[in-house]
């Protein structure tokens, strides 16, 4: 155990939800490197953000709501997101010195002795009475299974690596995915590839109409049910619906967005239902969405049986120790700053608790 560094708290991640907590730490009086330490596995500031796509400009996202503490001024709405974002969350980590150590991967949290929590890291050993975990979901990029899946002779890609449209110059592309990841790839490539089809499971829901602070709330209290039973969360967009905008709208009245029900099975060439439709296809696009990266949380058994995590606010259930933010409910730009805040004041309370049992 020599080797081990002891902290109070250890932060992974360092998206928006890790930056937050990292941030209420610092301003509560925790020192970074002596109280706490961020660990985060991408290769730069930016957090996910950092891999979107050039085409991707900042003026297409939709909700980037500030970190706490610092806005975020003067962006070009031209410039690619990862760019404008990348810089902005570097600035934000020199403006309140949070000392980021990357890249570095987390490969599992387990039971330490003293009640603290050991985290393992490709960077060594971490002792903490608490963990804010903030490793969102790009990591972990959802891939279904179809038969003859291997069997396809094109490419096959998911959201994760997309590149842009150019790079489907000239082919036929059948996007997967009912989300706004899938119909963002739809808009883009539909003008440089030869053809595209659309495949869902279920038909879209377009929204129409403002997206209010009231419907906000009920999308949210509904994505906060199924982690209260201990399900494995659906992101926020599944549940409020496309966002019925001019594009989205232009692209129905093309046919773009003319969806089809979800193919049977892949062969060599394409994708066939069982009424005998095919679709021939150079690749195969999986805008099919992301899992909580939480595989390295394992030897603390926090899963459910319905095989979610079950928390109450932001804290495990069966874990108090350990925070999940940016997970579920608040896996929002807005949602994960309010965690942030929610997850240091309950470790806070924590450590007061313990530091008053010790006396």
């Amino acid at each position: 155990m020599n080797d081990v560094r002891e902290v109070e708290v250890v932060v992974i991640g360092a998206g928006q939800a890790g930056l937050a907590g990292a941030y209420h730490l610092r301003r509560t009086g925790f020192e970074p490197e002596r109280d706490f330490v961020v660990l985060d596995r991408a290769p730069a500031p930016g957090g996910a953000w950092q891999f979107r796509w050039p085409s991707l400009t900042y003026g297409k996202v939709h909700g980037m709501h500030a970190l706490p503490g610092m806005e975020l001024t003067d962006a070009d709405p031209a410039r690619p997101s990862s760019e404008v974002i990348g810089e902005y969350f570097a600035a934000y980590e020199r403006a309140f010195d949070l000392r980021v150590r990357r890249p570095v991967e987390v490969r599992a949290v387990r039971e330490g002795p003293g009640g603290r929590l050991l985290v393992e890291t490709s960077d060594g050993t971490w002792s903490a009475r608490a963990l804010i975990n903030a490793t969102g979901t790009w990591g972990r990029p959802f891939w279904p299974r179809y038969p003859g899946q291997e069997t396809f002779r094109g490419r096959q890609l998911h959201t994760a690596q997309y590149p842009g449209p150019e790079a489907f110059a000239g082919a036929r592309v059948v996007v997967v995915g009912g989300g706004a990841s899938g119909t963002q790839h739809l808009l883009e490539i539909a003008p440089c590839a030869s053809a595209t089809t659309w495949v869902t499971r279920r038909p879209p829901v377009f929204r129409e109409g403002p997206f209010d602070e009231e419907a906000g709330r009920a999308a949210v209290a509904l994505v906060e049910e199924r982690v209260r039973q201990g399900l494995p969360p659906r992101s926020v967009v599944s549940v409020t619906g496309l966002p019925l905008n001019d594009a989205i709208r232009q692209g129905l009245a093309d046919g773009v967005l003319d969806r089809l029900p979800m193919f049977d099975r892949i062969t060599p060439e394409g994708v066939e239902w069982n009424d005998g439709r095919r679709v021939g296809a150079d690749v195969i696009l999986w805008a099919t969405g992301f899992r909580a990266a939480v595989d390295h949380l394992a030897p603390l058994r926090l899963r459910e049986p319905g095989g979610g995590i079950r928390i109450e606010g932001t804290r495990a259930a069966v874990d108090p120790r350990v925070h999940l933010v940016g997970y579920g409910p608040s896996a929002s730009t807005i949602g994960a700053n309010r965690a942030g805040r929610a997850a240091v004041r309950d470790i806070r309370r924590l450590l007061a608790q313990e530091a008053a049992v010790a006396a």
